[in-house]
């Protein structure tokens, strides 16, 4: 007489990382703000590639304020540099200035809002009350200080856009930091003789990191608007020919009446971007949240 076994039903498991990365293809947001993020940042990377014109040197004999036409799809500026070309480049500054932007404000906020929530105490009542008093004057004002008093080039936006932008980090991983400090893991960990470097970085770190991948993506957008602000205002690089969205911005200020294709262009871009990493952001958020089904 033979035996029959049960037939076992096996459920697939299903890590964090899948259940996250299966929201995100769910999200019709994400994979607008994926596909507007891609497209930038290859028109950044091969900007030398697929720029039609030189986007420093222009053509005065008979180019100049031209309105969009098959030869310049966005037309030309006042001395017959092509925009379209200028917004190709201006993709490479502004989006290196904001990813670097982002890297300091990241690597500050991270340093710091680890290091208050963790150790707590006087050293945390001292680091939220300088963030507190940082957060109270509008970022865009103290990047213009930080700009006025350091000069006019990129690395000083780059600096100034990155020491203003760290506090929001800051919150979020202190937050972050009192709640996972408490966790069975941590006291294990501690316990069996972990230093409290190797908690916060080998322990807690970990488990902290998506709200902090989730707002970075958010706060790329922001750094994008100031530093076009900044270079609106005049702030931008000291190098004149240097092509940046806002820069591009202020040099048609006088057209915007007789030539609207001159801001109308650089502009567009900027929000189109904008948008994008706000999309990719909160489709990150979604995706990332534990609480989510």
């Amino acid at each position: 007489m033979t035996q029959t076994h049960p037939i076992e039903l096996k459920t697939p498991v299903r890590t964090p990382s899948m259940l996250a990365l299966r929201r995100l293809r769910r999200n019709p947001a994400s994979l607008v703000g994926l596909v507007i993020v891609v497209v930038i940042v290859s028109m950044a990377v091969f900007a030398p590639y697929i720029a039609p014109y030189d986007p420093i040197i222009g053509d005065l004999r008979n180019e100049y304020v031209k309105p969009p036409s098959v030869a310049h799809l966005f037309g030309t500026d006042a001395i017959g540099r092509d925009i379209l070309t200028r917004v190709i480049y201006g993709s490479r500054i502004s989006l290196k200035i904001a990813l670097m932007a982002q890297a300091i404000a990241v690597i500050i906020g991270v340093t710091v809002g680890m290091i208050s929530g963790f150790f707590g105490g006087w050293m945390d009542l001292i680091i939220m009350r300088v963030v507190d008093i940082i957060m109270a004057f509008p970022l865009l004002i103290l990047a213009i200080a930080f700009t006025g008093i350091l000069g006019s080039s990129e690395f000083n936006i780059i600096l100034a856009l990155g020491l203003v932008n760290w506090t929001v980090t800051a919150r979020i991983v202190r937050s972050q930091v009192l709640t996972a400090k408490e966790q069975e893991y941590v006291t294990a960990a501690r316990a069996m003789g972990a230093s409290d470097s190797r908690l916060m970085v080998q322990h807690i770190m970990p488990n902290i990191i998506a709200p902090v991948i989730v707002y970075t993506t958010l706060g790329l957008g922001g750094i994008i608007l100031a530093e076009a602000s900044l270079s609106f205002l005049g702030l931008g690089s000291a190098q004149q020919s240097t092509p940046s969205w806002g820069k591009i911005l202020t040099e048609s200020r006088a057209f915007i009446r007789s030539a609207w294709w001159m801001p109308f262009y650089p502009g567009i871009t900027i929000l189109i971007t904008v948008m994008g990493f706000n999309l990719l952001g909160d489709a990150l958020r979604d995706a990332l949240d534990v609480r989510s089904k």
